[in-house]
């Protein structure tokens, strides 16, 4: 019976031990034996790669006891390298063996079956029970019914590292020398198992460090991403495709949820809300990144009351979902056709929370069957947990900036509406400043126009009342009196007929007249206004006298100032040009006059209030008059339902305008109701 004997882990001298194992255990082996187990030692010390280690192996044993095929399997109780690794080696009799698609079956290696023997004594239930596991690992690819197998569990540092399986295509009974060979063999074999899952666990740790370095790294630029001046379909885009490339998915997806109850709080009533699911961000492994997506041009969107998949993230309190395949899911779970499971079974679908609400959900999908591991599922829970802060974080800058607008544009419409209020409050000063300035201007003037008719008719009174005064000096200050007191009377008559056209208080009196008649008579009395400033005046008339139904006194006086008003401010010796014709615009009749001078040009400015009240041009503050002239003319054609007009054309070369006055006056037939 073979005693227990084992080495302690990573010893630095493991080889030399084995070497010089044999040779104070079983003095009684021959040479052939202690070569055997120094060429699997050469195999160790001089081969890195374990599975071709393991081969080499194999070939060496299965050569030594002359068997069809030699197998060595390694065995791990650690989690972190799980996976066995199989090496095995085959006769070339094998390969001639006529037994065409007939693979391994495993009802064959029961505990109590003679054609699977262990080499080693005492074996345990343990030992055989890992015989049969690595049976199935090491022989699932052969071809052969296997008949008979001698085989036993390498042990190091006290634990099952690996399993050495001799196995015959035929039956065979396996010799004591054979076991003791195989039971010799085994520390050797023990720390090529040993070397080989050091290999592995290294591997494994170092993809486990690098997958751990890529997590970091993927934590690290989300929460760069997190804080970036990025819209928010953006960030989500980003940080989806970041996720799914890096924990190697085929598809991910980011998900929002839009609450037609916005006060539903998922964690507190374990119902399923009223919500539509949209896709606000998708990540393909077969689609080029910068191709746009369906879900790019259409958003792509479910109602969470059609999928129980996610109705589960409600009822479960909000607890990750993973469903390895799908298609062992179908009779039970609900799926919403743009998860695509058909093509993608493998799902992983993590909620987006915040404060117990869940926001959306983050969903990874394979095309092949997939187990996540504790450390994946963390680092999506924290991608999650990253993302909803950055929603959330998004929504209340929205809604701030929302809020921030509607106040700017309200302060901004207040501001411009108080702007609009100072200017019109500046134009209302100023139009106040302006009319008490034309007031003091209109009472100076009408102070003159009132104290200089009275203080001759004061002078003459008095020099009437001197004793010894002549006749005709008696006469003379007799007209002064009556001329200075029709002036007064002109005056006085003149504000009150404009207070009495402002208030309307008469109708016109229409009556025909004989128009080419009442300008030639109002022209012949300007002879003296003529003459004093050597002016002409040219009368373009109708040939055929023009008849005209107005007002006649109304009439008389619009002709009469505007014959002054252009004798006053014609230059000297210039012509006056008076035209009146007759015309028809939009079917109305309309009999037009037009006075024209030659002199000083009125501005556009002037031409906005030269028929004001008690308003003069510029050219006329040092002329004599009350400024009412105008104001009158303007009164007496509205009266008459008439229109006057003024228009000042530059003389070219020259600092003189031509100023016409335009009268339209409507010409009603003989059969109108006045």
């Amino acid at each position: 019976m073979k005693k227990s004997l084992s080495l302690p882990p990573q010893c630095p001298d493991d080889l030399d031990r084995l070497q010089s194992y044999p040779l104070k255990l079983m003095q009684h082996q021959n040479e052939p034996t202690l070569q055997l187990v120094q060429k699997i030692n050469h195999i160790i010390a001089n081969n890195s790669a374990t599975t071709l280690m393991l081969q080499e192996i194999a070939r060496l044993l299965g050569n030594a006891f002359k068997v069809d095929c030699c197998c060595l399997v390694t065995v791990s109780a650690s989690t972190a390298a799980s996976e066995s690794i199989a090496a095995h080696w085959c006769s070339d009799e094998y390969l001639a063996m006529p037994y065409p698609g007939q693979l391994f079956s495993t009802e064959h290696l029961l505990m109590d079956s003679p054609v699977v023997q262990c080499a080693a004594e005492p074996f345990t239930i343990e030992d055989i029970s890992t015989i049969q596991d690595s049976l199935v690992v090491g022989g699932q690819h052969l071809q052969v019914p296997i008949r008979s197998v001698l085989a036993i569990p390498t042990r190091f540092a006290g634990q099952i590292n690996g399993v050495i399986s001799l196995i015959k295509f035929q039956q065979y009974d396996w010799s004591e020398s054979e076991k003791q060979l195989l039971n010799f063999v085994e520390s050797a074999c023990a720390i090529a198992f040993s070397q080989v899952g050091q290999i592995n666990l290294i591997a494994s740790q170092q993809e486990h460090l690098q997958k751990s370095e890529q997590h970091q790294s993927l934590i690290k630029q989300l929460t760069i991403l997190s804080r970036s001046n990025l819209e928010l379909n953006q960030m989500l885009q980003l940080a989806i495709s970041s996720t799914a490339e890096s924990l190697q998915a085929d598809r991910g997806l980011l998900i929002l949820l839009k609450y037609k109850d916005p006060l539903f709080r998922a964690q507190t009533k374990k119902q399923v809300p009223k919500a539509k699911a949209t896709v606000a961000a998708e990540w393909n492994r077969n689609v080029p990144s910068g191709t746009t997506s369906k879900s790019d041009v259409e958003p792509q969107s479910f109602l969470v009351s059609e999928c129980s998949l996610c109705q589960r993230v409600f009822t479960d309190s909000g607890k990750a979902v993973v469903i390895e395949d799908y298609t062992d899911f179908q009779d039970m779970v609900t799926v919403a056709s743009l998860f695509s499971v058909g093509l993608l079974p493998s799902l992983l679908l993590v909620p987006l929370e915040n404060q117990g609400k869940v926001l959306g959900f983050i969903v990874l999908q394979q095309k092949t069957a997939r187990s996540w591991q504790a450390s994946e599922l963390n680092l999506v829970e924290m991608v999650c947990a990253q993302m909803s802060n950055a929603i959330i974080q998004s929504q209340t800058l929205r809604q701030v900036q929302t809020l921030v607008d509607e106040r700017t544009a309200k302060l901004q419409s207040s501001l411009e509406l108080q702007a609009k209020l100072h200017e019109k409050t500046r134009q209302y000063v100023e139009q106040l400043r302006e009319l008490n300035h034309l007031k003091d201007e209109f009472l100076s003037n009408m102070s003159d126009r009132l104290r200089y008719p009275l203080t001759n008719m004061q002078m003459s009174i008095k020099n009437l009342r001197l004793p010894g005064i002549q006749p005709e000096r008696q006469a003379r200050y007799m007209d002064i009196l009556e001329q200075e007191c029709t002036k007064e009377i002109n005056l006085i008559n003149d504000l009150l007929t404009l207070q009495k056209l402002e208030s309307k208080q008469e109708r016109p009196q229409f009556e025909t007249i004989d128009l080419n008649t009442r300008v030639q008579a109002l022209t012949t009395n300007l002879n003296s206004k003529l003459s004093a400033k050597a002016l002409t005046i040219n009368l373009d008339l109708p040939q055929d006298s023009l008849k005209i139904q107005t007002e006649l006194e109304s009439f008389n006086r619009i002709l009469q100032e505007l014959f002054t008003n252009a004798c006053t401010y014609s230059e000297p010796e210039t012509v006056i040009n008076v035209r009146a014709y007759h015309q028809v615009e939009q079917l109305i009749d309309q009999v037009i006059i037009k006075v024209t001078n030659t002199g000083r040009g009125i501005s556009e400015e002037e031409a906005t209030y030269i028929f004001d009240r008690f308003r003069r041009g510029k050219g006329g503050r040092w002329t004599p008059g009350t400024g009412l002239g105008l104001a009158l003319v303007k009164s007496l054609v509205q009266h008459l339902n008439g229109a006057i007009a003024v228009e000042s054309t530059p003389i070219p070369n020259s600092e003189q305008s031509q100023v016409c006055f335009t009268l339209t006056l409507p010409q009603f037939s003989d059969e109108s109701e006045l």
